[in-house]
């Protein structure tokens, strides 16, 4: 028997920053497979925090604000007895990279009347500064985990 592959090609870092973070960013921000129209708001927005934020590279500020979303404990249902429980768990790596690049997303996307590229740099600033809707969202999960402390005993 052969060995199985996965038919989905590789993610390739992105074309300006050599990235593989930038890249699958700018795969989860894209629409109806328009992928030119996501780079060039991502790198637009890359260019205003470029401007807003001097001291700092902008990729790293990206990376600073992808850093500080990441969760590292969540609460997932569990069923016991006819009961759910919100069990909190601590979350790998992967899922924490995926959650934190969803938060940032849906912040961008709630707020309306303003063109993306504006919206991600105000929410990638605000989130490398530790602020901002996709911290909010990081803070209420770490929340719940902690007032659903005693069922941990529950995590599988």
């Amino acid at each position: 028997m052969g060995k199985i592959t996965a038919s989905r090609e590789q993610l390739r870092p992105d074309p300006k920053y050599q990235s593989l973070l930038v890249s699958k960013f700018v795969n989860c921000l894209m629409w109806d497979g328009k992928k030119s129209v996501a780079q060039r708001a991502f790198y637009d927005a890359l260019d205003i925090i470029e401007k807003k934020v001097p001291d700092v590279p902008p990729l790293e500020v990206f990376e600073q604000a992808v850093e500080n979303v990441k969760p590292f404990i969540e609460v997932r249902s569990k069923r016991v007895g006819g009961a759910s429980y919100q069990v909190p768990m601590q979350v790998n790596a992967n899922r924490q990279q995926s959650l934190a690049i969803r938060w940032i997303l849906i912040a961008v996307r709630e707020k309306k009347g303003r063109p993306v590229h504006l919206k991600l740099a105000d929410e990638l600033i605000a989130a490398y500064r530790k602020e901002g809707a996709a911290i909010s969202r990081r803070e209420n999960t770490h929340r719940m985990a902690e007032a659903n402390k005693a069922f941990a005993h529950f995590a599988w």
